[in-house]
C-alpha cells in the first residue's frame, strides 16, 4: 500500500486539531452511524471562526491561477477561491494542491454541485452534519463553509490512516479498499495541480 504523505505533513496534521469531523456511513442500511466522540469534539470547536491564515504564497497563487482559469473566468473570483483553498487547506494541515485535486474529482469546481446521494458543493459534504451539529442555517454551498468541512474531514481520515493517502481518500469517498477514487484524485494532482509535493512522497 502506498504511503504518500511526507513526514512533515503528518506532523502538520497532528498539530492541526482545529476542527475534527468524520463521515461515518452505514452502507448496510439507510441509517447513518455518527461517531459520537468526534461529534462531541467538533461541537467544542468554533465553526464560525474566520481567522485568516497568512497568505504568503505568491508563486503558488500565480501558478494555480493559470491552471484554474477555465473554471473561473473572472479573475477576482478565481483569486478569492484560491486564497480560500489555501487558507482552509493550511488550517487543516493539507497540501492545497491535494484539496484542489479532490474538488476537481468531487464537483469539477461547481459550487452548487449536488450528488444523487445529497452531497453538496465543491467538496461534496453531506447535509446531515448540519443537523448533527445543530447548525441548520449553515450553507454548504458557501465556499468557505464547504472547504472547511471538506478539509477537516480529509485531515481527520489522514490521521486515522496514519498518513496513508490512498486509504484516507477511500474513506472520504466511501470506497475504502478500492483504488479507483484515490487513483483519480492522484492523477488530477499530478497532471493539473502539481507543485513539487510529489518529489517528497514515498512510493
Amino acid at each position: 500500500m502506498l504511503r504518500l504523505i511526507p513526514l512533515y505533513l503528518k506532523k502538520q496534521i497532528f498539530v492541526s486539531a482545529f476542527f475534527f469531523l468524520c463521515l461515518s456511513f452505514s452502507f448496510a442500511s439507510d441509517t447513518i452511524d455518527v461517531d459520537q466522540d468526534l461529534l462531541n469534539a467538533l461541537k467544542q470547536t468554533n465553526l464560525d471562526s474566520s481567522e485568516d491564515v497568512k497568505f504568503n504564497a505568491f508563486l503558488w497563487l500565480n501558478i494555480m491561477d493559470h491552471n484554474i482559469k477555465k473554471y473561473f473566468p473572472d479573475e477576482k473570483k478565481r483569486q478569492q477561491f484560491l486564497k480560500l483553498v489555501y487558507q482552509e487547506a493550511s488550517t487543516a494541515g493539507l497540501p492545497p494542491e491535494l484539496v484542489l485535486a479532490v474538488i476537481h474529482t468531487e464537483s469539477g469546481f461547481k459550487r452548487t454541485a449536488l450528488s444523487r446521494a445529497g452531497a453538496l458543493g465543491y467538496m461534496q459534504i453531506m447535509h446531515f452534519w448540519l443537523e448533527e451539529l445543530d447548525r441548520p442555517d449553515d450553507n454548504l454551498f458557501n465556499t468557505q463553509t464547504n472547504l472547511r468541512f471538506g478539509c477537516t474531514i480529509l485531515a481527520h481520515y489522514l490521521k486515522i490512516e496514519k498518513g496513508n493517502l490512498n486509504r484516507a481518500l477511500g474513506r472520504y469517498n466511501g470506497s475504502l479498499g478500492r483504488m479507483k477514487y484515490p487513483n483519480k484524485v492522484l492523477n488530477y494532482w499530478r497532471h493539473y495541480w502539481y507543485y513539487g509535493e510529489f518529489d517528497k512522497l514515498k512510493y
